[in-house]
């Protein structure tokens, strides 16, 4: 899946329940409820469900009524099928042909098909009346729970890292790549990077892999940082792109960031808030580690 969603879970009657975040939408695993009645192949209750004429006319109608470029035509041919000995379907086959948004459906290691609540609901009631209330019960405990809602909020300013490092590329690719020879191009926007990384984190997007090659193979320095690094990461790229438009050279640049960050740092330790923010950041990585 990718990096970028947010992912946790739920336990339902001691069954773990992966949950993505994807676009402010949850999507349930289908996968992970279907081993309430088959632990070694989930794929066949799914596939069982489906094929119910009941349910095809359901997944098409929140299709239709959620998903403007879901396909009628490729629809309408299966709710003929479906109830029939014939009929075979899958998840995969129903999002390819129908173009549907409700599910989605992943290979490999931490794949698995899953769905909107209000698709996956359906299918718990079909697994169990007794095990969908328990799923209710729990994924309306999940969307109250204060360490998950500044998940999402950290989530959010990572994006917002994301968008102010584009701000500093710009600049980088205006002011500072017409002056570089071609070899000097490949290297110039990592480079740039980890000036922040340095000014910020004390070392290099290389040094922070090398000491931790685990989480190396997960993410990045920025991807493992706290919210309050994140914040200030955010200032610096802001400030960074206009220090570039000012052709302030690099090792200045780096005194300078850093000079920021060591300050922004003291102030926001003597908040708070700041406190506030680390304790949630805290009950995060403890209660929600993916």
């Amino acid at each position: 899946m990718n990096q970028n969603n947010i992912k946790t879970q739920i336990l339902v009657k001691e069954q773990k329940i992966n949950i993505l975040r994807i676009d402010n939408k949850e999507f349930i695993s289908l996968t992970d409820l279907a081993r309430y009645i088959d632990e070694d192949d989930p794929r066949y209750p799914i596939q069982n469900w489906m094929r119910n004429k009941d349910v095809i006319s359901y997944l098409g109608l929140w299709e239709q009524l959620n998903n403007e470029n879901f396909k009628g035509v490729e629809f309408d041919a299966f709710e003929k099928e479906a109830g029939s000995n014939k009929f075979k379907i899958s998840p995969q086959k129903w999002i390819k042909e129908t173009n549907a948004i409700g599910i989605i459906s992943k290979s490999g290691n931490n794949g698995g098909t899953y769905a909107v609540s209000d698709i996956a609901f359906e299918f718990a009631s079909w697994l169990s009346p007794e095990f969908k209330l328990y799923l209710i019960t729990e994924f309306q405990r999940l969307k109250k729970n204060e360490a998950y809602q500044n998940k999402i909020d950290w989530h959010a300013n990572r994006i917002l890292a994301k968008v102010n490092y584009i701000i500093q590329t710009d600049a980088i690719k205006t002011i500072i790549v017409p002056t570089l020879t071609e070899q000097q191009k490949k290297y110039i926007y990592a480079e740039e990077a980890d000036v922040l990384n340095v000014a910020l984190f004390g070392m290099t997007a290389k040094e922070w892999r090398e000491n931790n090659p685990a989480m190396a193979n997960t993410g990045n320095i920025r991807d493992y940082t706290d919210l309050l690094h994140l914040v200030i990461l955010n200032n610096l790229e802001n400030i960074n792109a206009e220090l570039i438009d000012r052709k302030m050279s690099q090792q200045e640049r780096l005194v300078t960031l850093n000079n920021i960050a060591k300050k922004q740092v003291e102030l926001l330790n003597n908040s708070k808030s700041l406190r506030n923010l680390n304790y949630i950041e805290n009950k995060i990585q403890k209660e929600f580690i993916e």
